[in-house]
């Protein structure tokens, strides 16, 4: 995987990334990538338009076959930045999911599942989830970076940021974009370039990645570790639950 660019350079490039950078956003663009785990299928029900002769009441789904497995007492341990968590600590069915600001996947997944994820598993206590950073570029460091700095705003700042990754996310100045949706947030230039400029953050939010990438094999976003059990791409509602559900 290509080193990022370290934190002298990340404002300056975030002015200037080239929307084809953001192509692989959802992979490792190193030579060890495999292109059908590289970039997450799309949902099949949005690959096909309907069969107008088959009945339109939907079928029960099947659970997606894990792709592997990895000890829960490890991945919960403690990493470089404090987990940010959606959900109660006793919750049966822990949900760790690894994603890039800058992957469109991942930003389907917020925007569609996520929502009816929330309502049905997490409100009521069954699932939690873990959201873990693993950016792919300079802007989905700094989006995480961002994320970071609204402090108990986590969740809002990355649900923004996914809702609005088109205005930001490949455009031609990418940081005065950042900008703008930042000052939304509350965030003033000088609040905003502190965030961006801070060191540490940079490599924690790193650190982070490069913790997936080694110890959990994760190579693509967005990776879940349902209960231990590893899934690629950007689930259902339909298949989450298709997942979770006999575990509770």
């Amino acid at each position: 995987m290509p080193r990022p660019l370290s934190r002298r350079n990340l404002l300056s490039s975030l002015a200037a990334i080239p929307a084809v950078a953001l192509l692989a956003a959802c992979s490792d663009s190193g030579e060890k990538a495999v292109a059908q785990d590289a970039t997450p299928a799309a949902p099949a029900d949005a690959m096909k338009p309907a069969d107008p002769a088959k009945p339109t009441t939907p079928a029960a789904v099947k659970a997606p076959e894990a792709q592997g497995t990895v000890d829960m007492a490890a991945l919960l341990k403690p990493g470089a930045l404090p987990d940010e968590q959606l959900g109660k600590d006793d919750a049966k069915v822990t949900i760790v999911e690894y994603a890039s600001m800058t992957c469109p996947h991942c930003a389907h997944f917020h925007e569609t599942t996520l929502p009816e994820l929330k309502t049905k598993y997490i409100d009521t206590g069954k699932a939690r989830l873990i959201l873990r950073e693993f950016p792919f570029d300079p802007s989905a460091e700094a989006g995480f970076m961002l994320a970071r700095c609204s402090k108990d705003n986590y969740f809002p700042m990355v649900d923004v940021l996914f809702r609005q990754q088109a205005n930001w996310a490949g455009v031609a100045n990418t940081k005065d974009a950042l900008l703008q949706i930042s000052k939304m947030a509350g965030f003033t230039q000088e609040s905003f370039e502190a965030c961006l400029t801070d060191q540490k953050l940079l490599d924690d939010v790193r650190s982070v990645q490069k913790r997936g990438a080694d110890e959990f094999k994760v190579d693509s976003t967005p990776t879940f570790f349902i209960n231990g059990k590893t899934y690629k791409g950007a689930l259902s509602i339909e298949e989450i639950s298709a997942i979770i559900d006999p575990l509770l």
